[in-house]
């Protein structure tokens, strides 16, 4: 059994900025590369207005088409209204979004912290009728364009009503990558005060290179659930200045060689990267 959990975003927050249209086949096939190698955990695309994110129009085909046993598929959904149709597609799990800055949220969402996350409890409600989990994302966990510098404070306030609402997971993000360990550790402090660390996940943008730091600085306090993105893309829109995810080979290569378990094959991980790399370049 794998000592920790690698969620791979690649699908989703990986292509979901590119400019020119990815086909349907090719990301069945960079799925299809990913379980291949051993991912047991992927975020396979998100229920949002093709208005709003032309890349992820085909969400439904997407969902209906992925081969199951032995991954589990997880559905990004801004409302009630998206985890219904993700839950009618298949999806094994949801994720809604937020953020610990305001003016992040209005850019991001339209709306304030409060007003996104009351728009998540039929969400809930609707993940516990469907016995499928609910993971929280919170973006801007440490520094937002427009604000700068997150308080600690603000993102364990989010997580608490996060868990209230009823997610069971809750990603801590640092979406512009600008991250250190010693602020990581704050963050994750703050939020542990409330929540144990089973429920929490690390997300990290690699923008200077220092995402794994960050990585361990979370593990050293107890968590277990990492997000990585295969040829390390993605970015995010209304983020000025984020560059891509941390890239999954370089998260698995980081445990590997501290003798800690993930379930993954490097060498085919490598495939699926270098595949996941082909698009970004035709955009």
């Amino acid at each position: 059994m794998s000592a920790l959990t690698i969620l791979e975003v690649g699908p989703r927050d990986g292509l979901q900025n590119e400019k020119t249209p990815v086909a349907t086949a090719d990301k069945l096939r960079l799925i299809a590369l990913l379980a291949a190698a051993g991912v047991k955990h992927i975020e396979a695309t998100a229920f949002v207005s093709p208005k709003w994110v032309p890349q992820m129009a085909d969400h439904a085909e997407v969902m209906a088409a992925l081969p199951r046993g032995g991954v589990v598929y997880s559905a990004l959904v801004p409302n009630a209204q998206g985890a219904q149709a993700a839950l009618a597609a298949g999806a094994q799990t949801l994720a809604v979004f937020t953020a610990a800055s305001e003016s992040f949220s209005r850019k991001n969402t339209n709306c304030s912290i409060e007003e996104g996350i009351a728009r998540f409890a039929p969400v809930a409600e609707l993940a516990k009728a469907a016995g499928v989990p609910l993971r929280g994302y919170i973006s801007c966990c440490l520094d937002c364009p427009f604000e700068g510098e997150i308080a600690p404070s603000a993102v364990a306030d989010v997580a608490r009503k996060l868990a209230d609402v009823g997610c069971d997971e809750i990603a801590i993000s640092d979406t512009l990558g600008r991250g250190t360990p010693a602020r990581t550790q704050r963050a994750f402090e703050a939020v542990l005060a409330h929540l144990p660390p089973q429920r929490l996940a690390g997300h990290f943008h690699d923008t200077f290179g220092h995402a794994i730091d960050n990585v361990q600085a979370a593990y050293d306090l107890g968590v277990r659930v990492f997000d990585g993105a295969a040829g390390g893309l993605g970015g995010c829109p209304y983020a000025p200045g984020a560059a891509g995810n941390l890239a999954t080979e370089k998260l698995v290569a980081h445990f590997f060689w501290q003798g800690i378990a993930t379930g993954i094959d490097p060498a085919r991980l490598a495939q699926a990267a270098a595949f996941a790399r082909s698009l970004r370049k035709v955009s």
